[in-house]
């Protein structure tokens, strides 16, 4: 979606209850996003059948648009670089 130039990015973050990982990933996911006025949103993979078969235990998982973007850590400079695109 464009909106005055820019292009506004939608972040799905793919995550499962008492993971640790998910938990640090979701801060991160939330300050960022929070910051750049990016809409995001958390999914618990456990939730879906199809969701839980294709990600398992490779949570958390950053979509962009709908594109796996990365997974396990967020790295900041290239989440920030992508959303910039």
């Amino acid at each position: 979606m464009a909106w005055q130039g820019w292009i506004v990015h939608e972040v799905t973050l793919l995550t499962r209850t008492d993971c640790h990982g998910c938990a640090a990933a979701e801060a991160d996911v939330r300050r960022i996003c929070d910051e750049l006025g990016v809409p995001w949103h958390p999914c618990d993979v456990d939730a879906d059948v199809e969701l839980r078969a294709e990600y398992g235990d490779r949570v958390p998982v950053i979509l962009i648009d709908g594109r796996e973007h990365g997974y396990w850590k967020v790295e900041e400079q290239r989440f920030r670089a992508a959303l910039a695109r």
